[in-house]
């Protein structure tokens, strides 16, 4: 390998790791809350940025801790809310179908590109 070799793969290597650097501690901009609807009634909206549990109607119980949302008990049967793993993202959402139970995640930051169609 020649020294111009080196050279070329040491930069590419270091705008890789300024890049994934970026990406990993770029600070979230935007207020997140948790919004649960019953039966399509909203139920509540919740700020994600304090840590908090909320009781639903005797039947699911909701963690909001460290800006992550989780049902941490659910009444029903399958237990699918449950074994969900933590929403963030805005557009996420936890569904407890037995008990009409929907907890999405809205933010006010802007959505990241999932994909384009023509």
């Amino acid at each position: 390998m020649k020294k111009t070799d080196i050279l070329l793969a040491a930069a590419i290597l270091i705008t890789a790791v300024c890049l994934l650097a970026f990406q990993l501690l770029r600070q979230d901009q935007g207020r997140k809350e948790a919004v649960i609807t019953v039966a399509g009634e909203t139920y509540g909206t919740y700020d994600m940025s304090a840590d908090q549990v909320i009781e639903i109607n005797d039947t699911n119980t909701l963690i909001i801790r460290d800006d992550l949302v989780q049902m941490e008990w659910a009444d029903c049967p399958d237990q699918v809310c449950v074994n969900h793993r933590a929403i963030e993202r805005n557009g996420e959402s936890i569904i407890c179908l037995p008990n009409q139970i929907v907890v999405s995640v809205e933010s006010t930051e802007e959505s990241e590109l999932d994909g384009t169609t023509q």
